[in-house]
């Protein structure tokens, strides 16, 4: 049988993203697990140029600039003008902007000479108060914390942690969780020093339990988006490394997830052709689609599913246990084809065509 590979699909729609740079991740080919996460570190660290913290004001006009010209900031719906909103003082939401290390610097150590207190890859433009109100507090879920505009801060309600936690917006929830991994990686041969309630003060899986469980949620439910791969590339022309949480979503699962034994082999998907929609006792409506869309499932299914893009690049995955249902919300992925695809235990997989407009 003839098979294609995802990327013979390509439409004119379809936006075309930066390249990775070619050979980048060589090195981390076909290992698995904390041995792939080693040659990762290796990778990103090799060739990291630190900027300046006062450079950051001037960085964030490239890297966190909304279509509109105004500051992404990921904190607070406010509407700041870069420069003139800059902080300064403060007294209530939305009166200036700063630069928030949202991994926070005293969790390890503070120093302004410490390569991470500049690293762009997890710092960002804020709300000031907002930024004042979390300090340095974990990431984590509240059920009844106070709501300071898209943020919320308050007791933990995710399990194995009870204690005060910042939470962010739905929305943003991937892209803080890829961050953590990214830091969790770049600075492997530090971070069993550091100190915090989400790391365990170790170098291989970093994070506790519960850290590592909300993280993961976090990645799964919230799929890398335009955003960041716009940003990836930016921070990558000032740094000279990249965030390969972003470049291959599918790591985290390899070093964090049910992946860990599974080699890292980042060539496109080949998927038969004439499996697509046949005997697939899985419906998925709407389809196409313009933002979200439900899977139905004939029978109860208990396995993984998996949406890749036309460049045959994993965009989501997450395990179901005995679903009848499954609600995918692809308001962040670029329009053109994507193809699902289901693998349980013991069974052949199942693929199907979803597309986004």
């Amino acid at each position: 049988m003839k098979k294609f590979i995802l990327f013979a699909l390509l439409s004119c729609s379809y936006i075309l993203y930066g390249q990775i740079p070619a050979q980048y991740y060589n090195a981390a080919y076909n290992k698995s697990g904390y041995e792939l996460k080693t040659a990762l570190s290796q990778i990103i660290t090799s060739g990291h140029v630190s900027v300046t913290y006062s450079s950051l004001w001037t960085h964030f006009r490239t890297t966190d600039q909304l279509p509109d010209g105004t500051v992404w900031d990921m904190y607070s719906d406010c509407t700041f003008t870069f420069g003139t909103n800059q902080c300064g003082n403060y007294k209530e939401i939305c009166d200036c902007y700063n630069r928030e290390h949202s991994f926070p610097a005293s969790w390890f150590g503070g120093s302004n000479t410490h390569p991470m207190y500049t690293d762009l890859f997890h710092l960002y433009p804020t709300d000031g108060k907002v930024n004042s109100i979390r300090g340095n507090d974990p990431f984590g879920e509240t059920a009844n914390g106070a709501q300071h505009s898209i943020s919320k801060r308050g007791a933990s309600s995710f399990p194995g942690y009870t204690g005060v936690v910042f939470e962010p917006a739905d929305e943003y929830k991937g892209d803080f969780a890829r961050t953590y991994f990214y830091v969790a990686t770049r600075y492997e041969s530090q971070i069993a020093q550091w100190s915090c309630p989400m790391l365990a003060g170790n170098s291989n899986s970093v994070f506790t339990k519960w850290a590592s469980e909300l993280l993961l949620k976090w990645h799964l439910q919230d799929p890398v988006s335009e955003k960041e791969r716009n940003r990836i590339e930016v921070v990558y022309g000032i740094q000279k490394n990249r965030n390969p949480f972003i470049d291959y979503p599918e790591l985290v699962e390899m070093i964090w997830g049910a992946d860990f034994d599974v080699p890292f082999n980042p060539e496109p998907v080949s998927i038969d052709p004439e499996l697509i929609d046949k005997e697939n006792p899985v419906s998925i409506a709407p389809n196409p689609i313009y933002q979200h869309t439900t899977i139905t499932f004939g029978n109860p299914f208990t396995g993984v599913i998996h949406l890749y893009n036309m460049l045959g690049r994993l965009v989501y995955q997450i395990p179901l246990q005995s679903a009848c249902t499954q609600h995918i919300d692809m308001s962040n992925f670029s329009s053109g084809l994507y193809i699902l695809k289901l693998t349980s235990e013991n069974q052949p997989p199942q693929y199907k065509k979803i597309i986004k407009y």
